[in-house]
């Protein structure tokens, strides 16, 4: 008997990529077989994002192509979206079930029970809260690189977010659970670990360190990172998707700067280069200690790589708001900016605040940070012209090429070798033609 067929789509994040892995594997188990998403499947999974603008759209977008491959096909919506707007996505034509986040990892259950149900789409999602228990996830592949999920769930209550009504409150796997997954995929074949989380640095509730709210837990981020650097010896590399400055600790900086398997590499959400800005979107943080934390990278590890999260647009920014952000930002010595437009979500504090600023403002505003970031970017790599670097090398789409990432998160290619594919190379960063850099003898 041919076994059902079900093709998995994401949006969104790395950490909705480890968790449709994890589904993956549990349908795999179950006997079912895998195809792409533009292929005919039995059954479509759409793990929703609500984080960027357009979820509604890109959501019928996704169901309609999965409709069009297939229009007897079984359609399940889950993620973030599904959790905050389980009765708008039930009226999309085509969907038969909407998962919420406490029920997610249940997917196989429902899916089960679907030819039981009739007509309209089947909703089960439930109050947020109980999404209380953590579960586990990585994303596996190419056999190069895997985002592993160690956090999820969100206690701060910034007044953009919709985390922690999408995923619930801060959760942590353990430390000796963790590092067993690791460890795991290290003998998998995997070259590169990129921790993963919604507040990633609140791993064993870390908020303790710098607010103080609750006694210390068993153990935080810090002695997480400091287990997998000692324990995990089979992955050569490791990073720290992204991290509040305001848990980004001398100590994890240090540890980070002195370990060989830990990449200098961070990402530090900024969201806005203005005090009274910070203040409005209720960040635990001034800009100060942010500053602060790029400077101490810096003295650790002069040539590492700094990414930043900023936010354009937010209620009440002024035009002198704004620009004090871009001095801000053109002061700090970082590598490149994630520039987002801000956009109302509904049940969020923001989406009521005075001082709306109109979109074609948001946008001017994003222009001139992106333009600045592509300006940090090309100065940071140009930076590192003729250095010699560690590269994980990975196909491209260019079959003639290959690429992959420095340990510093410079991208560089090279003639394409196959044997080379998922492995390390020291190679020496040189500029082409077109002024991006490429990797030399």
């Amino acid at each position: 008997m041919t076994p059902r067929t079900v093709a998995f789509h994401t949006l969104g994040c790395k950490l909705n990529f480890s968790e449709t892995s994890t589904l993956r594997q549990q349908f795999e188990g179950a006997g079912f077989g895998v195809v792409g998403f533009r292929e005919s499947a039995d059954i479509y999974v759409l793990n929703t994002c609500s984080v960027t603008d357009g979820a509604d759209k890109k959501c019928r977008q996704e169901v309609r192509r999965a409709m069009r491959q297939n229009p007897s096909a079984q359609v399940v919506v889950t993620g973030c979206y599904a959790q905050l707007k389980p009765k708008e996505i039930a009226n999309i034509e085509g969907v038969d079930l909407v998962l919420g986040a406490a029920e997610k990892f249940r997917l196989l259950e429902y899916v089960d029970q679907l030819s039981t149900t009739s007509g309209k789409a089947w909703v089960v999602a439930g109050d947020v809260r109980e999404a209380d228990t953590f579960v586990s996830s990585a994303s596996f592949g190419d056999r190069t690189r895997s985002f592993l999920k160690v956090q999820d769930g969100c206690d701060y209550k910034c007044t953009f977010c919709t985390i922690p009504q999408a995923r619930g409150a801060s959760r942590s796997d353990t430390v000796s659970n963790a590092v067993a997954s690791a460890k795991t995929l290290g003998a998998q074949g995997v070259r590169e670990i990129v921790l993963t989380g919604c507040n990633l640095g609140d791993f064993g509730n870390g908020t303790d360190v710098i607010e103080g709210y609750r006694p210390r837990k068993e153990a935080l981020f810090v002695d997480l990172v400091k287990a997998l650097d000692e324990e995990v010896t089979a992955v050569p590399r490791f990073r720290i998707s992204s991290i509040e400055p305001n848990l980004c600790t001398d100590e994890i900086i240090d540890l980070v700067g002195g370990s060989s398997r830990f990449m200098p590499h961070f990402h530090m959400p900024l969201q806005s280069g203005c005090n009274a800005t910070l203040a409005r979107m209720a960040r635990r943080y001034k800009k100060e200690l942010y500053a602060e934390r790029v400077a101490r990278i810096r003295t650790q590890m002069p040539h590492a790589c700094i990414g930043v999260d900023v936010i354009v647009g937010f209620p009440g920014e002024t035009q002198e708001e704004f620009n004090e952000t871009v001095d801000f930002l053109e002061s700090l010595e970082v590598s490149y900016f994630h520039v987002f437009t801000y956009s109302e979500r509904d049940n969020t504090p923001a989406a009521t605040m005075p001082g709306v600023v109109p979109v074609q403002e948001r946008r001017r505003r994003n222009a001139i940070l992106t333009e600045l970031s592509a300006k940090k970017r090309r100065d940071f790599d140009m930076k590192h012209q003729g250095a010699t670097r560690p590269v994980l090398w990975e196909a491209d789409k260019n079959p003639a090429l290959m690429a992959g990432w420095s340990d510093n998160y410079v991208r560089v290619s090279a003639p394409r070798r196959e044997e080379m594919i998922g492995f390390l190379e020291e190679v020496v960063l040189a500029q082409d033609e077109k002024s991006q850099l490429i990797a030399t003898a």
